[in-house]
């Protein structure tokens, strides 16, 4: 089974969740899959220091940062072909808000970047399922509204994605929430208090019901 992962750079707090990021290439290989990374090119929002959490006066490029992450192995997103893949995933950090959408500054009313919206829509109009973890099943919400999915228990989060037309599910550690109508599988992961084992598990899960979702389960 061929998964499509889109990124956002490389760190937490400007760019994707690395442990995010790295157990969900680890969950896709380690249940029989394969995986291409593709990231837009374009700069980040943003440059955080993540010892401090302070901006940096900088400027990085989404797709350069996000190479770090598998090795230089990535592709432009522009380039993504929707029937090449089974699968596509989307890990979380703030990337995922800063972006690959404007969530992070304009909440309910955020803009998705056109490349993001192009390659999910593809991928449902061709009935292949779409995973999302932690803060980037905001992105589904804002593109489809009427979506089931969780970003675990964050209350301001929940009533954004509902106010975007969502159904929210509450969710602990490694649960997911499966709409089956438009093939949406969605995980919390680091939006709870977790560790990488907590993210290990609920990239799995998502893996495992993509699989399913795609007839491969």
């Amino acid at each position: 089974m061929q998964f499509a992962v889109i990124l956002a750079g490389s760190g937490v707090f400007d760019g994707s969740e690395i442990h995010e990021a790295t157990m969900s290439f680890f969950a896709i290989m380690n249940n029989g899959g394969s995986y291409q990374a593709f990231a837009p090119d374009i700069d980040q929002h943003n440059v955080i220091n993540h010892i401090t959490g302070e901006e940096m006066d900088e400027k990085r490029n989404v797709l350069i940062e996000s190479a770090r992450l598998v090795r230089g192995d990535i592709k432009n997103l522009k380039e993504f072909n929707a029937e090449e893949y089974d699968a596509l995933i989307l890990p979380g950090g703030f990337g995922a808000a800063k972006n690959l959408s404007t969530f992070a500054f304009d909440g309910t009313h955020c803009r998705i970047n056109g490349e993001v919206e192009n390659a999910v829509r593809a991928m449902v109009n061709q009935d292949k399922p779409v995973g999302a973890l932690c803060i980037s099943p905001v992105i589904l919400a804002k593109i489809f509204g009427d979506v089931k999915l969780t970003i675990g228990q964050d209350k301001d989060t929940a009533q954004a994605v509902e106010n975007m037309g969502a159904t929210h599910r509450k969710t602990d550690h490694g649960e997911v929430v499966v709409d089956k109508t438009r093939k949406i599988v969605t995980s919390p992961c680091y939006m709870l208090d977790a560790n990488i084992l907590n993210i290990a598990e609920g990239a799995d899960n998502v893996v495992k019901s993509l699989k399913e979702l795609a007839g491969q389960g």
